[in-house]
């Protein structure tokens, strides 16, 4: 081999060794996300049930028409499930409505639901954060791309809010993607 390939192959090695294998150490790195997530230690359905308002969500293409007044209701059924209400008003004012239903995807802890508003599509449903009074929750799903904040009034202190906020980063979410609801109520 000529000189000048021998040295070209030198430098595409000492490149590789000193740019490629350590990027490739960075990306297999562990990062909050690709940890597992983990819910709550116990839902009370009975206490779960009833209406929440939305105070904050990742934007989302199924509620993009939301522009605020967001709520859910959920109401426990004979057969162990979950009905589902979500609620909003559009930017146009007018009501929007979206009907489904939620099961208990882990009976140890109903930490854990699967919930569709098109059947047979389900979506991960986990409460990652709950107040010991129900007063406020906060739900996610393994690959973090959806979170909401809810609350059992209207209006959440600043107080409250950036503690859940400020434990959010533990449990891989960046708190800076959510977008905070309106809410006209004065519950």
């Amino acid at each position: 081999m000529p000189p000048c390939l021998r040295y070209s192959a030198f430098r595409f090695l000492i490149a590789f060794w000193v740019v490629l294998l350590p990027a490739t150490s960075f990306f297999a790195a562990p990062k909050p996300a690709s940890q597992p997530l983990t819910t709550v230690p116990h839902v009370e359905l009975q206490r779960y049930a009833g209406r929440w308002y939305e105070i904050a969500r990742y934007p989302t293409r199924f509620e993009k028409d939301c522009d605020h007044d967001v709520t859910a209701d959920y109401a426990l059924q004979t057969n162990g499930k979950l009905s589902v209400i979500n609620t909003c008003l559009t930017v146009a004012g007018k009501s929007k409505q979206s009907k489904g239903s939620a099961k208990i995807a882990d009976a140890s802890t109903n930490a854990k639901l699967k919930v569709t508003f098109f059947w047979p599509f389900y979506g991960d449903y986990w409460i990652i954060d709950l107040d010991p009074h129900y007063d406020y929750a906060v739900v996610g799903e393994p690959s973090r791309n959806y979170l909401w904040i809810l609350s059992r009034k209207a209006k959440l202190s600043d107080a409250t809010y950036n503690e859940i906020i400020s434990r959010l980063p533990d449990k891989g979410y960046d708190a800076s993607r959510l977008m905070k609801t309106t809410q006209t109520a004065t519950k």
